[in-house]
């Protein structure tokens, strides 16, 4: 049952920093006008790739050490 736990805990993580950081993002937009060249403050594509883009490296961070602990044959490290 905590394997279960622990495999839910990234993607809630990942959602909860995006759910915080678009809003966030979106009124620091008057702030960033001044230092963003060639690319409007609001972009939608900008606000969809962004928050996509961290979402899959959440999941590649929890999902690749993860499998790679699925590889070990528990009783072999601890005889180490």
């Amino acid at each position: 049952m905590a394997g279960a736990a622990s495999r839910a805990r990234w993607p809630a993580l990942g959602a909860a920093g995006v759910a915080a950081g678009v809003p966030a993002a979106l009124a620091l937009t008057r702030l960033l006008r001044g230092l963003v060249y060639g690319v409007e403050t609001t972009d939608p594509m900008t606000f969809f790739v962004v928050p996509v883009t961290l979402l899959a490296v959440a999941g590649l961070a929890g999902f690749l050490p993860a499998r790679g602990a699925t590889r070990v044959q528990p009783a072999d490290v601890l005889a180490e």
